[in-house]
């Protein structure tokens, strides 16, 4: 017969040790959480392995215990809980309560008496106990019936003790653990013990004696060194082993029994891990509880388990006769409302769609492949712009009808998009995702069921986001920025960009050449071949051969990266080849290699993915390819531009891009009106800054003058310190904090703008951009001086960079709308962070000029002029001002 087993668990030992173990982790609202998902892993793992029958967790309950009145100095070195651990305590016990495990704490007892108390209990009634803590005063608690396993590194690496490793360890019983305190003491609780006496000679003197006691009374036989220390200290040492003593008859009026383990509530589990956003945790319930188990069933999970999750299905009626189709419809008009979710590939198109014109209300569900008539019912409903239509992700319900020459008007939410704004730093944002965030409903995976679903939540999702929206003050920001984008941005992808095979052939056989004649340079100046890509052969060739200076080791060796190289690049003419050759390389097989994949069979052209909601400060981003990162600071990553050519012989592209905009929303948050004062006047401000910088005239400023202020200029905006501008500009970090001195003396309100963003975000918990946008700043309050520091330098970057991405966006929507409602044949092609990029006809261009310079201009008015650079030209590199 099995002997049933009682968990019992340290709860203040382990909550601190994931809190030192793990480092700090959040969630997007700022919600620190890194010690309890440290634990609850934890706790995962020790659930598999031990099959506990009873389970429970014991906290201190204040700082105050029995053992003060006999040593008011007990534990008084320890340091105050740290604010980011304690404000988990209350987390850890709610995920504990939905593992529906116990918690016990008592006044004027630690944790270690509660656990003692709870052993001596089940060995009463013939139970085994196993305490599972980091703390190795437990081990005096081992014996038959109980084993302590001991956190060894981090949360990863457990040991556990019975008697005989006890025996092993430390060559006496577990009993006698408390005689070795008495002797040695405690330092980490302020247990004095005799002074002199360690851990190896307390050791010694026990494994001889049996007792403290014992020790004491033939102390006469000692050697004279122990003795003396004794006879001076031997009360202190009875006090000592007292103190370190688990008291294992705490008056708690409990029984064994109310400790029985049903298993976690997995529902409830579900949701608190989505709200702190455990994503690990969170799939691993819905693989193994939610009916795609494979892997077997969690802690706790017996099969066929009333805690089985059940996936979200709803009743729908399949429409398919022209009497069914019709009625979809009329309802549509009818409600004026269509909660939509479309399914299938940009590929193959839409197979299922599934609809519901009331939340809570009938859903109607098409095979579009199979239905006779229902891709033109639902593309009626789509292109109808009264009928407000709410998507999970609007932009791919856009693709999915493009791909049968249909379109959707009158987007009226996208779930996807409004979770976004509400937290930019959550990676997932699916309708899953969100599901079970905000409604704890696990989504069905595929099929018409899933369809169903998907816009049953649809409508409660709009609601409740809609609500959150106007509480946080974003809902201008996303009605009438963010929304409209989703459309612009779809038209956008769809239009694409052409581009020239041949110019990109040449490019190729050109960048080849290059790299080839840069090799056997690099070969040349280290006498000798070897593989350039290689870190361990080009670190031997520089580092050993070479006898350059090291200057970083890695476990493997000599480390070659590009802060290395970068450092070296004077000791060698060799490095600056490296260099070049890695920059070449990278330019030839990502850009101009990876540009021929790109292009799209059917129209020639290349469908860059515009992302709307990936980086936290509100920039779009794009991907296949990503043209956000063409290197353009070298000439070689600047011509790539001139693959890209207009859609039509005769056709022109137009650049528009903003000048210095950061800047300029410097100025206007920070009201400084010495920075206000050059931008009105229209000054060049890198030189106005070089000029009070340096304290010369204007027209005194060199270009060196002027490189480095510009430096400053733009450092300011993203935090920079002076070593960060000692580095850029190749000055002493004494030089660079002068300059960054004299700026903040000539530039005050800036000075101020900076002390108080870093003070309102660390108040808040967050910065705002000029709209409004939120970005969390958990990082602003770390423990770390290096994380800490990087919440501050978001806190300042995050208001200006965020308030540029509002305004660029805001003229796009303006633009899009105005080049539609006029029917022009000009197209928005591109967008590259402050540059918009359109193909236009000859017989338009005056008209667009001046349409895109009006309202990029005017966008949002600021205390400072917004200036607009276009250029015009062939293709994007050979473009010169107009």
């Amino acid at each position: 017969m099995s002997i049933n087993k009682f968990l019992i668990i340290d709860g203040n030992s382990l909550i601190h040790r994931a809190f030192h173990a793990i480092p700090q982790l959040s969630t997007s609202d700022g919600i620190i959480t890194n010690a309890v998902y440290g634990f609850t892993n934890m706790l995962f793992k020790v659930l598999q392995k031990i099959e506990p029958d009873y389970i429970a967790v014991a906290f201190d309950k204040g700082k105050i215990t029995f053992r003060h009145a006999s040593y008011a100095d007990y534990k008084a070195q320890r340091k105050a809980t740290p604010p980011e651990l304690r404000t988990q305590f209350p987390l850890l016990k709610e995920v504990l309560r939905h593992m529906r495990i116990q918690t016990l704490e008592l006044e004027n007892y630690e944790a270690d008496d509660i656990i003692g108390t709870l052993t001596n209990l089940a060995e009463s009634q013939g139970i085994e106990s196993v305490v599972l803590t980091g703390d190795r005063d437990a081990l005096q608690l081992v014996s038959p019936r109980v084993r302590v396993l001991l956190t060894k590194k981090g949360i990863t690496e457990m040991e556990e003790y019975d008697e005989g490793r006890v025996w092993d360890r430390y060559g006496v019983s577990p009993t006698q653990i408390i005689d070795i305190k008495g002797l040695m003491g405690d330092t980490s609780d302020n247990i004095p013990g005799v002074p002199g006496i360690g851990e190896k000679t307390a050791l010694k003197l026990i494994q001889e004696h049996g007792t403290l006691e014992d020790v004491i009374a033939g102390m006469e036989k000692l050697p004279t060194r122990w003795r003396n220390k004794l006879l001076e200290h031997q009360d202190q040492a009875l006090l000592s082993k007292q103190l370190a003593t688990i008291d294992r008859q705490v008056p708690l009026n409990i029984a064994v029994q109310q400790f029985k383990w049903q298993g976690p509530d997995y529902p409830s589990l579900l949701d608190i891990f989505s709200r702190l956003e455990f994503k690990t945790l969170v799939h691993s319930i819905i693989d193994k509880a939610g009916g795609n188990n494979k892997t077997g069933a969690l802690p706790g999970q017996a099969a066929g388990s009333q805690n089985e999750l059940d996936t979200h299905n709803v009743e729908y009626q399949k429409m398919s006769t022209e009497e069914e189709l019709e009625q979809i419809r009329y309802a549509a008009g009818a409600s004026g409302v269509a909660a939509l979710e479309l399914t299938g590939t940009r590929e193959a198109g839409i197979n299922y769609a599934a609809l519901s014109n009331d939340t809570g209300g009938t859903i109607y569900l098409l095979s579009v492949r199979e239905q006779t008539g229902a891709l033109d019912t639902i593309a009626d409903i789509c292109a109808d712009p009264q009928v407000k239509k709410i998507c999970a992700d609007g932009k791919e319900a856009l693709w999915l009808l493009h791909r049968h020459n249909r379109t959707l008007r009158g987007l009226g939410f996208d779930t996807r998009l409004a979770a976004y704004l509400l937290n930019p730093s959550q990676s997932q944002n699916t309708l899953a995702d969100l599901a079970l965030q905000y409604l704890q409903l696990v989504l069905p995976a595929e099929g018409e069921a899933a369809a169903a679903a998907r816009v049953d939540v649809l409508g409660r999702l709009e609601q409740m986001l809609h609500q959150k929206l106007v509480d946080t003050g974003m809902d201008r920001l996303y009605y009438d920025v963010e929304l409209p984008l989703v459309s612009v941005l779809a038209d956008m992808e769809m239009e694409g960009v052409a581009v020239d095979p041949q110019i990109l052939c040449s490019m190729a056989e050109e960048t080849g050449q290059q790299i080839d004649s840069l090799v056997l340079e690099i070969y040349r100046l280290a006498g000798e071949e070897f593989n350039i890509n290689s870190p361990k052969q080009l670190g031997d060739i520089l580092f050993n051969k070479m006898g350059l200076p090291v200057v970083k080791k890695t476990k493997t060796g000599f480390s070659t990266d590009a802060s290395v190289l970068e450092e070296l690049a004077s000791s060698h003419v060799i490095v600056d080849k490296i260099l070049a050759y890695r920059q070449l390389a990278k330019l030839k097989s990502t850009y101009i290699d990876g540009l021929f994949g790109l292009i799209n069979p059917t129209t020639g052209r290349i469908h860059t993915t515009f992302h709307q909601d990936v980086t936290a400060t509100g920039r779009l981003s794009s991907s296949n390819p990503n043209l956000q990162n063409i290197p353009i600071r070298l000439q070689e990553g600047r011509r790539i531009r001139r693959v890209f050519i207009p859609h039509q012989p005769g056709n022109l592209i137009l650049t528009a891009d903003y000048s210095q905009i950061e800047l300029r929303i410097l100025a206007h948050m920070s009201g400084d009106l010495n920075l206000i004062s050059a931008f009105k006047q229209g000054q060049d401000i890198h030189t106005r800054t070089a000029a009070e910088v340096f304290n010369v005239p204007m027209e005194q400023v060199t270009p060196e003058m002027r490189s480095r202020a510009k430096a400053v200029n733009f450092g300011i905006v993203y935090g920079i310190s002076d070593f960060g501008l000692s580095r850029d500009i190749k000055v002493s970090r004494a030089e660079a904090g002068k300059y960054i001195r004299s700026y903040f003396e000539r530039y005050s309100g800036v000075k101020e703008f900076i002390d108080r963003k870093i003070a309102e975000a660390r108040d808040k918990g967050y910065a705002t951009t000029l709209l409004n946008r939120r970005r969390y700043l958990p990082d602003i309050s770390s423990r770390n001086r290096v994380t800490r520091a990087f919440g501050e330098r978001t806190a300042i970057n995050t208001p200006i960079q965020g308030s540029a991405a509002d305004i660029i966006k805001l003229a796009m929507v303006r633009i899009h709308n105005e080049l539609k409602k006029r029917q022009m044949a000009t197209k928005m092609i591109l967008q590259v962070h402050d540059e918009l990029i359109f193909d236009v006809p000859p017989e338009e261009l005056d008209t667009v000029k001046n349409m895109v310079t009006e309202y990029m201009e005017n966008a949002l008015q600021l205390d400072v002029p917004l200036v607009v650079d276009l250029k015009l030209g062939p293709n994007w590199y050979d473009v010169r001002k107009v």
